[in-house]
């Protein structure tokens, strides 16, 4: 399959960029951009190192909006669709692959959230999981991560979108001296989540 290609939504074309690793996956896991910004996110390119590295296959979806060249993001409703119709496509594609895990950062990690269970994924991986509007504590979006799922959140202790609580099912993990864009140190939040898809057992030396 070509690493960069197009896949037809409700909502309009989206584009995916596929890593493979040398070896068969032990995971596929699919992820998704911020609201204005790109898959080539500093930390969304670290975690793609890093999982690849680690034996998974990682699939950067850009949403329909984007790819149609606007910027301000489309309803909730329409990217959980788009997501929802590129994810089924991503299965058939990946069928040979036995886990599915999904995630993205800020507004991407949102819609991972609210559709993981719908896609049939097994796990979540939220980068800068926007908690709240900033100065808008009270605006919580802490249902979102109640997937009943294994779910990484790796947050900035500074983020102004505030930082989950972890739960039950969600590992929490503040990264010092790091904003909403986790661009600081993208390495070492990319290493926090290798570690977790280790200990979940998803992922291969």
């Amino acid at each position: 399959m070509p690493p960069s290609d197009e896949i037809d939504t409700p909502r309009g074309p989206a584009r995916v960029d596929t890593d493979l690793p040398v070896r068969p996956a032990t995971a596929l896991l699919v992820l998704g951009h911020g609201a204005g910004g790109s898959v080539d996110a500093p930390d969304l390119l670290a975690v793609r190192d890093a999982s690849v590295a680690a034996g998974l296959a990682v699939v950067r979806v850009t949403q329909p909006y984007r790819v149609a060249g606007r910027r301000a993001p489309a309803p909730a409703a329409h990217l959980d669709e788009a997501w929802a119709a590129v994810l089924a496509v991503l299965r058939v594609r990946h069928a040979d692959v036995p886990v599915v895990l999904v995630g993205g950062r800020s507004s991407g990690a949102r819609v991972a959230c609210r559709t993981a269970r719908a896609v049939g994924a097994l796990g979540v991986v939220a980068l800068a999981f926007p908690l709240h509007p900033p100065g808008r504590p009270e605006r919580s979006r802490a249902d979102e991560l109640a997937t009943g799922l294994p779910t990484l959140v790796v947050n900035g202790d500074r983020d102004p979108f505030g930082t989950p609580e972890p739960g039950r099912t969600v590992q929490v993990v503040s990264r010092p001296g790091e904003t909403h864009d986790l661009r600081r140190d993208p390495a070492g939040s990319a290493a926090v989540v290798r570690a977790w898809l280790y200990a979940q057992g998803w992922a291969s030396d």
